[in-house]
């Protein structure tokens, strides 16, 4: 794997599935390989019980935000869409507690990235809420 030039953005994310859908970084592994990449493209993965899943090596370059993977993190939380399908911030207090757990740690060892949502780089609604809102616009 290739190495990232710098750390600039920390990019939360979402698997885009429904409340009942407990996938793992496996899960989403066996998915981007099939689209054929190489492996997953997150750095981690948050699930539903709040366990955090190592995906890409921290250090490597992802492959979750065309144009931002050779400078950001890619972070992803199970979950995005509410039970009929729409996006939708429906996450478990673990989940919430987790991410801020994650973040904190890599706004430690990365203090100038920001923390911004997919959906601040593209045209997807995805992660399904507002992570400035959620980070008090701090970066």
């Amino acid at each position: 794997m290739q190495g990232r030039k710098g750390t600039e953005e920390i990019i939360i994310h979402c698997a885009a599935t429904r409340p009942e859908q407990d996938i793992d970084a496996r899960e989403i592994d066996r998915w981007h390989r099939q689209k054929g990449w190489l492996q997953i493209g997150y750095h981690f993965v948050i699930k539903r019980d709040g366990s955090i899943e190592i995906g890409r090596d921290v250090d490597d370059v992802g492959a979750h935000a065309r144009g931002h993977n050779s400078y950001s993190v890619g972070v992803c939380m199970i979950g995005g869409l509410n039970e009929d399908g729409n996006p939708e911030g429906v996450y478990t207090d673990a989940q919430w507690v987790m991410l801020r757990i994650l973040v904190d740690g890599l706004k430690t060892r990365y203090p100038d990235a920001k923390v911004i949502g997919h959906n601040e780089i593209s045209d997807k609604a995805c992660p399904s809420f507002d992570v400035g809102e959620w980070n008090g616009r701090g970066n």
